[in-house]
């Protein structure tokens, strides 16, 4: 198991997750077609490239829940009870088709549990950055973690 137990954090605790993976047109269009989402800047190449980008752009829920795939196998495989929740959830830069995206988290908050004495919460902070070392999308997520022993 990969995960940790709540009580194996610490705040400041810090991951550079060593699982990468480059954006392909086949994540894009599959991710955006099975969320029913028509945005022509994520499927249509010709009003993509009239856009200020002058590309498609990787539809930002994918780059999101990329991010958090990318985290799960160090933070809360085996461990997890539940997310509680997504908090500030920001892009700042967008995702191309071609780009090679890694993650981070670091632990902001360590919480007990007053419904559940053998979990706690932890609060991480997660970041997606590009091959330009450019911040593509951020957040900090709840989640509920067993105690080790639990």
């Amino acid at each position: 198991m990969a995960g940790r137990f709540f009580d194996e954090w610490q705040v400041g605790d810090r991951i550079e997750h060593e699982l990468r993976r480059t954006v392909t047109e086949t994540d894009n269009l599959l991710f955006t077609t099975m969320t029913h989402n028509p945005q022509p800047l994520h499927l249509d190449i010709e009003a993509a490239k009239e856009s200020e980008f002058g590309k498609i752009l990787v539809n930002g829920t994918f780059t999101f829940a990329l991010m958090i795939g990318l985290s799960v196998g160090d933070t809360t495989v085996g461990t997890l009870v539940a997310n509680l929740g997504y908090d500030k959830v920001m892009m700042p830069h967008p995702v191309a088709i071609g780009d090679t995206l890694r993650a981070t988290s670091e632990v902001a908050a360590l919480k007990e549990s007053k419904s559940r004495p053998n979990a706690g919460i932890v609060t991480f902070q997660h970041e997606l950055l590009n091959q330009r070392d450019e911040v593509v999308c951020k957040c900090s997520r709840a989640a509920l973690l067993l105690r080790s022993g639990a």
